[in-house]
């Protein structure tokens, strides 16, 4: 049966620079990266390609030796131009210089009347399969399991998240597909969450095979994790799979083409942009042919995905695998005198202190830099987190048994629930500066890997 849920607790981040729904007329990226470092879990490695191969898109690139099943592919036909590493030779990325007319690996339409182990070895041989993640512990899902419920979150609440109803026009029988494909992967349901305070996008509504829920509420309400912990929460021993809306309609290709059709619809947002619109392009595109020669001013900070969770790159950087945003914000290197203590309007604020008085202005939009304005320091147990935070778990307490590494403790405070974006927030409103994120992968790995 649907539910309806209605958050309270949360905190929207008000930022300038939302894309117009328009698909704007950018120039085609010409290069495009694997990043093994996208995927959490990627524990070993191996490169199937050498520089100077012409791939399809489609071909196999990459797989982790300890998952080998599971293929990473080529979201782009052209040559491999380098197979770039770091210190003591980890892997970086995998660039390929694309061709002008994409052709892609035909591996034949997939029949969902097999049995659930064949349907997920096909799918896992694709290039598709690392779109479906495995909670807990947010890794790349092994095929081989079967979880007891699939969800997938239709809408994003992240600071100026792109709006799957407008990107994923024309998509429908894909998205379609993909639910089919969803439900044959679980012994339960597979759950669409859509938001409940708008009318539900043609593309979500009047999907079978799922069962539908209304979500409202500030951020996080957007977050699958958030919306599990609502349905059906996760405990010691449980496995959810989540896949977001843009993978749903890969598998649904994958399902009725034979293909692995990389190709999506992003958000180009921030106040640092001349025009903030949507684009569509590959996964894994060089951002610069987006950003270059659109920007306001030129020292700035450019982020693949939203300003909570994303990743810094630079202006000749690749979009994430899993991002469908691009952010660009002015860089905050510098030192204010007074900080937060010097009254003012222009600073978005959680907290109503002193000084910081955007709660005056609730509709404001906001043009804020990457500015910390503190350095870490000990807890300041205000009661915030908690506040922010639509979960039944108590986070500080939580982020204190990490940083003891007690691992009971971290158990019965619930980090079998959440994954960093989760907790995102929290960091955003911490006076104390500490790097939430971190500290929950290192508590997911230190529970995984004990």
């Amino acid at each position: 049966m649907s539910k309806i849920v209605k958050l309270k607790k949360g905190f929207d981040i008000r930022l300038a620079g939302k894309a117009s729904q328009e698909i704007a007329n950018f120039a085609n990226a010409q290069t495009f990266a694997i990043k093994p470092t996208d995927f959490i879990g990627l524990q070993r490695p191996k490169v199937l390609v050498n520089e100077g191969d012409t791939v399809k898109a489609g071909t196999p690139i990459l797989i982790d030796k300890a998952l080998d099943q599971v293929i990473y592919a080529s979201p782009v036909s052209g040559e491999v131009v380098e197979i770039k590493r770091g210190d003591r030779r980890k892997l970086l990325e995998i660039k390929i210089l694309a061709d002008s007319s994409i052709a892609f690996e035909s591996f034949g339409k997939i029949d969902l009347n097999q049995d659930r182990d064949g349907l997920a070895t096909k799918l896992a041989s694709t290039g598709v399969w690392p779109n479906i993640i495995q909670r807990p512990f947010g890794i790349v899902a092994n095929p081989t399991d079967t979880p007891k419920g699939i969800f997938v979150s239709a809408f994003d609440t992240h600071p100026l998240a792109p709006d799957y109803g407008f990107t994923l026009q024309g998509e429908e029988k894909y998205f379609q597909a993909g639910i089919d494909a969803l439900a044959k992967l679980t012994s339960g349901k597979v759950h669409l969450n859509v938001d409940g305070s708008k009318p539900v996008p043609g593309v979500f509504s009047g999907i079978k095979n799922a069962q539908i829920n209304q979500f409202s509420g500030p951020h996080p309400a957007g977050n699958v994790g958030v919306q599990i912990h609502h349905l059906d929460p996760i405990n010691k021993g449980d496995l959810v799979w989540t896949v977001n809306p843009t993978g749903v309609v890969q598998i649904g290709k994958a399902v009725l083409e034979g293909v692995y059709d990389a190709s999506k619809v992003i958000a180009l947002t921030g106040s640092e942009l001349t025009k903030a619109a949507y684009v569509k392009t590959f996964s894994g595109a060089n951002v610069s042919t987006f950003v270059k020669g659109n920007l306001n001013s030129g020292h700035v900070r450019v982020i693949s995905g939203n300003v909570l969770t994303g990743e810094k790159i630079n202006l000749e950087g690749f979009i994430g695998f899993y991002h469908n945003q691009i952010t660009v914000i002015p860089e905050g290197d510098y030192y204010e005198f007074l900080g937060w203590a010097k009254p003012t309007t222009s600073k978005l604020s959680y907290h109503r202190a002193l000084g910081l008085l955007s709660f005056l202005t609730p509709k404001k939009e906001f043009v804020l830099d990457s500015n910390a304005r503190g350095e870490e320091r000990a807890f300041v147990q205000t009661g915030v987190f908690e506040s922010v935070t639509p979960m039944d778990i108590l986070p500080v307490y939580l982020l204190k048994a990490i940083m003891a590494e007690d691992f009971d403790e971290m158990e019965e405070l619930g980090i079998y629930e959440i994954v960093e974006e989760d907790l995102a927030l929290c960091e955003f409103v911490d006076v104390s500066k500490h790097p939430v994120q971190e500290l929950v992968r290192k508590g997911i790995e230190l529970i995984q890997y004990s």
